[in-house]
């Protein structure tokens, strides 16, 4: 074996709020893409019939189908907010570290108010 340095790994990166931020950013998308999956499941049921429909309808009603969607409204607005952070940055602002702190916190905090707001009136709460 040659004594050649080896790659960085990640235990030599500090775990900072914008790494936190990025690597939710793509798990959120990712999640997205899979509730797409969902989506495109029950616009194939309802094309198909009313047979498939019924049947398609009694799988997405069921709890483990709502909890992901809860899931989905979690990715969907964090994904959100931080696309807006992201269009923000694509303008030259709030690059510097200060701002990009208290970016990652708005983000956050307008993120879980928007996701309380949106799991409300998708549940009844106010409807």
């Amino acid at each position: 074996m040659s004594n050649r340095p080896l790659s960085p790994h990640l235990s030599v990166y500090a775990f900072g709020y914008t790494m936190t931020t990025s690597i939710l950013n793509r798990f959120t998308g990712v999640g997205l893409s899979v509730g797409l999956v969902l989506l495109v499941y029950w616009l194939t049921a309802v094309a198909a019939g009313p047979i498939h429909y019924a049947r398609a309808s009694r799988c997405l009603s069921s709890l483990p189908a709502r909890l992901l969607y809860a899931a989905l409204v979690v990715a969907f607005c964090y994904h959100l907010v931080a696309g807006v952070r992201h269009l923000v940055w694509d303008t030259g602002r709030g690059m510097e570290r200060p701002q990009a702190r208290r970016s990652a916190w708005i983000m956050g905090i307008v993120s879980v108010a928007l996701m309380l707001l949106l799991g409300a009136l998708l549940w009844g709460k106010w409807s």
